[in-house]
């Protein structure tokens, strides 16, 4: 037997055993502990096959392990579905990060690589696993001594049986109705038995694809990403300069009026401060989520000269940025009024994480890409992202919110009890200083919380929760 079929044996061999965990941990929810129980599961896996072949992680994949397993631990920090969906992302990326292809250092990698190697991952998700049993594995050179032939007659004895068992069984059930309950409580009903079997075929298959697409050696893909056709230095300095002089327009109407006090703003718009400020957060955020993709692609088409027309891109393009900020400041600035008056949400909470995240992003675009070092650029976007969806987790955002507005005058409850089992130990310190009514409400609704989790779900944050209901009284 060749040292590839070999290998691919083991490979559906161990994709088999974390299909059979997948079913046994994941089927359970809502997500928790068993999440990183299974991705444990795969990273041991992984690396004990490369034991086994005496083969080195490399590049892209060395890096994936590590945030698989911080990723997955988070889920079984926090309970907010935001959160848990920010992982399951991160999750994503990670996987994607592990299939570069590029022949270039991973912290070299660009952004049109890191879009192949999710294309790669998701072909690993779909496809690899007909790659490993057609391609990877000779069927023709399995053993075909009396070992083998005795295990093949075993199978067509097993499929023989199958239907006999099955008639007489259903006799010897409708027979007898004490024999009938000794294979109800043995035998699974067929809907159970059915969503076992495709539980376990559906991780066994996605584990066979992952497995052949990071053990196998890839072969380098060389991404030609070059533009075309190029835009001249006059082309793009006119774009840039009028989205400086449009930017410079809206930045001064800000420092008169966002920055320049209530009174103004009242009369001027005849509206509130807070509901001026209500009136165009969103519409900022995206276009500081605009611009970027914008300077990105200016860079790419631009002509590539060492003249006045090259230092001019990078003044007006930092000029843009410097603008930008102040723009961004005005959304921040908007969202705090507004949160003064209205109190926090997740949505409004997780947006102005967002704008954070990309004020550090264009920093670090001013850095790389306007200092003639894009190539550096993508890597930096990813890692800021990993520590961003990180720094959510530590901040714990529905805790935030419910301590926020727990001490506003106007408390809206009902959306305080939609919050996560993150928010119940805030709601649960809070009880004794709402009005009775209130407070009624409340501990009636944290009181329905109790339940008894199942260990495959538990999750530190649930844990905490029901620790604390236990001081509650309806």
């Amino acid at each position: 037997m060749s040292s590839r079929t070999r290998l691919a044996l083991g490979l559906l061999g161990s994709a088999l055993f974390l299909g059979l965990l997948g079913d046994e941990l994941l089927r359970a929810t809502p997500l928790g502990l068993n999440v990183l129980l299974w991705i444990t599961a795969v990273v041991a896996v992984l690396l004990a096959v490369c034991r086994w072949q005496r083969a080195r992680l490399t590049g892209g994949r060395r890096w994936m392990l590590p945030v698989l397993v911080v990723f997955a631990g988070l889920v079984v920090w926090r309970d907010s579905p935001w959160l848990v969906s920010l992982d399951i992302f991160a999750l994503v990326v990670a996987l994607a990060l592990g299939s570069l292809r590029t022949p270039r250092p991973v912290h070299r990698a660009g952004l049109a690589d890191y879009i192949v190697g999710l294309e790669h991952a998701g072909a690993a998700v779909t496809g690899r696993a007909v790659t490993l049993m057609q391609q990877d594995i000779d069927w023709r050179d399995l053993p075909k001594g009396p070992q083998a032939k005795q295990a093949v007659a075993v199978g067509r004895g097993l499929m023989l049986a199958t239907p006999l068992l099955l008639l007489f069984g259903a006799l010897f059930v409708a027979a007898d109705s004490v024999f009938q309950g000794y294979v109800s409580d043995a035998v699974p009903n067929a809907h159970e038995l059915l969503t076992h079997v495709l539980l376990v075929a559906v991780f066994a298959w996605v584990s066979a694809g992952f497995l052949r697409e990071y053990i196998f050696k890839p072969e380098p893909f060389e991404l030609d990403v070059e533009p075309k056709s190029t835009l001249g230095g006059t082309e793009l300095t006119v774009v840039l300069a009028l989205l400086d002089l449009l930017f410079l327009a809206f930045v001064l109407v800000q420092l008169r009026y966002l920055f320049g006090g209530q009174s103004l703003v009242e009369a001027r718009t005849g509206l509130t401060y807070a509901e001026y400020a209500r009136h165009g957060f969103f519409e900022l955020v995206a276009v500081a989520a605009l611009v970027l993709p914008l300077l990105l692609l200016a860079d790419w088409l631009r002509r590539r000269d060492r003249g006045r027309q090259d230092v001019l891109f990078r003044v007006l393009a930092g000029a843009l940025i410097v603008l930008l900020f102040v723009v961004m400041a005005s959304a921040l600035e908007r969202m705090r009024l507004y949160q003064r008056q209205y109190g926090l949400t997740e949505l409004r909470l997780y947006v102005t994480g967002v704008m954070v995240w990309l004020a550090v992003v264009f920093v670090w675009a001013a850095v790389t890409v306007l200092r003639g070092r894009r190539q550096l650029f993508a890597v930096g976007a990813l890692v800021s992202g990993f520590a961003a969806i990180f720094a959510m987790n530590v901040l714990n955002p529905d805790a935030l919110i419910a301590r926020t507005n727990l001490n506003r005058p106007k408390l809206d409850l009902p959306y305080l009890m939609n919050l996560s089992d993150d928010a119940t130990p805030e709601l649960v310190k809070a009880l004794p200083t709402l009005d009775p009514l209130l407070r009624q409400q409340l501990a009636a609704e944290l009181a329905s919380r109790r339940q008894s989790s199942d260990w495959r779900t538990w999750n530190w944050s649930r844990y905490r929760a029901q620790q604390e209901l236990r001081k509650v009284t309806p």
